[in-house]
């Protein structure tokens, strides 16, 4: 088992989505209060970069320094049970959100989605997001993912999935979704092969991948990141300590720091951010969205 992971800040009202910034910073998104946050790990604070009102669900960087978002359109948490104190509803439409480095909020797409989940850029500056239901799922299922080409060209690579949740991308440009107990591997055909497979139960939420290819998953009940090697071989485990209460949901992770060996985690249940540093290898390229 790896080393548990530390606790950079709290605070955070359930923090999905995370990213590293070229300044030194964090961004993560908020699913339940629809705004993202800015930490400053160093600095062991953080402050709201923008509202987004609905759901921020995930961030990714966009080439003027701003951020594309997945937008939910917004969960009635009430309903859910998670909080003594649910947020206040604030429905928006969903889609795909930008924030432009100068502070400006909007709609790169929003007509038709059900509730975009997570992103990621390919090195050609192609964006790939995925589009599952809200709870309770609908059946027959209606997850799909999705692909922005450049010149804004918009197709559907696969649909009738159960609950595509993160994806990222393979160090030879395949496309990895998380669905239902697995990391499934997806062609712009729509087949579909496993990456990891497990037993019953769910995978995760979002991941990330080293330089190695080795996936690292977010474990929302298990509370902490679990790594796969690209064959599906478990190869660690990095826990997180148990809050008091005992309510825990992990959501999402991404490499960064200084020489990108720090792996961050949003820990959406206390709602902290997270970090393990000198970890075996750096993380994958980010490529940010080209902005038109």
């Amino acid at each position: 088992m790896g080393d548990v992971g530390e606790i950079v800040v709290t605070g955070l009202r359930f923090p999905e989505g995370p990213v590293w910034c070229d300044d030194g910073t964090v961004v993560c998104s908020s699913v339940t209060d629809g705004v993202l946050y800015r930490v400053w790990p160093a600095e062991r604070r953080w402050d709201t970069l923008v509202v987004t009102g609905g759901g921020a669900n995930a961030a990714a960087p966009a080439s003027d320094g701003g951020f594309l978002i997945t937008q939910n359109g917004g969960i009635d948490l009430a309903i859910m049970g998670l909080f003594d104190e649910a947020p206040p509803f604030t429905p928006v439409a969903p889609g795909i959100q930008r924030l432009s480095a100068g502070g400006e909020l909007t709609y790169v797409l929003d007509d038709g989605f059900h509730a975009p989940n997570d992103l990621v850029v390919d090195a050609d500056g192609t964006l790939y997001f995925t589009d599952p239901g809200h709870y309770p799922l609908p059946d027959p299922p209606v997850g799909r993912v999705f692909r922005l080409a450049p010149d804004g060209t918009l197709t559907t690579i696969v649909s009738g999935l159960i609950f595509p949740n993160g994806i990222a991308l393979e160090p030879d440009g395949g496309i990895v979704i998380v669905e239902k107990n697995s990391l499934m591997r997806l062609a712009l055909d729509g087949t579909t092969s496993f990456a990891v497979e497990r037993e019953g139960g769910v995978m995760g939420d979002g991941f990330c991948l080293d330089a190695e290819g080795n996936f690292y998953v977010a474990s929302t009940v298990h509370h902490g990141v679990r790594v796969y090697s690209p064959e599906g071989k478990e190869l660690d485990w990095l826990p997180i300590p148990e809050p008091a209460d005992g309510k825990v949901c992990t959501t999402n992770c991404c490499f960064g720091g200084s020489d990108g060996r720090t792996l961050f985690a949003t820990d959406g249940l206390p709602g902290q951010l997270v970090a393990w540093e000198g970890l075996p290898h750096p993380g994958r390229t980010v490529h940010p969205w080209p902005v038109p």
